[in-house]
C-alpha cells in the first residue's frame, strides 16, 4: 500500500524553466531537471500540465509524460520545450525517482504568471538565465 512506502523528503532536486536566445526571432524556452545530489537519481518519471483560468475560462493542458533512466550527479536533463502561450497557466511537474531504492516524489508548480523575464535568474549549470524552483 502507498501508507507503507516512506517518502523522504526531496532535496537538492530541482526543476528550471530556460530561456535560450533562438538563432531567429523570439528566445524558445525549455524545462531542465537539476540533480544537485551527490549521487545519481534513477528510474525519474516526470508528469507535467497545465492548468488554470483565462478570461473566466477553464484551460487545461494535455498530460505529458516522461522517463529519464538517469542523472547523474551534478548533472541535468532536458524534460522537454515549453510555449510562452501556457505561462499564464499554473504549470505542474510531478517528479519521481530513486536513489538507492528508495524512492522519492515532489510536485514542483509554477504559478500562474511567474515564468517571465524579470523572474529570470543564472541556471549554473546550464549556462542560462532560468526560472528556478526547488
Amino acid at each position: 500500500m502507498k501508507e507503507d512506502i516512506p517518502f523522504l523528503p526531496v532535496e537538492n532536486v530541482m526543476i528550471s524553466v530556460v530561456q535560450k536566445p533562438a538563432e531567429v526571432g523570439d528566445p524558445e524556452w525549455f524545462v531542465y531537471l537539476l540533480n544537485r545530489n551527490d549521487l545519481p537519481i534513477n528510474t525519474v518519471m516526470i508528469t507535467s500540465k497545465g492548468y488554470g483560468k483565462k478570461d473566466g475560462e477553464e484551460q487545461n493542458t494535455s498530460t505529458l509524460r516522461h522517463v529519464i533512466p538517469e542523472v547523474d550527479a551534478g548533472e541535468y536533463a532536458l524534460v522537454e520545450p515549453i510555449q510562452p502561450e501556457v505561462f499564464h497557466l499554473n504549470n505542474e511537474y510531478w517528479v519521481s525517482y530513486y536513489i538507492d531504492g528508495q524512492i522519492y516524489d515532489k510536485k514542483f508548480i509554477f504559478v500562474q504568471d511567474t515564468i517571465k523575464e524579470e523572474n529570470l535568474i543564472e541556471i549554473k549549470e546550464l549556462g542560462l538565465q532560468g526560472v528556478l524552483h526547488s
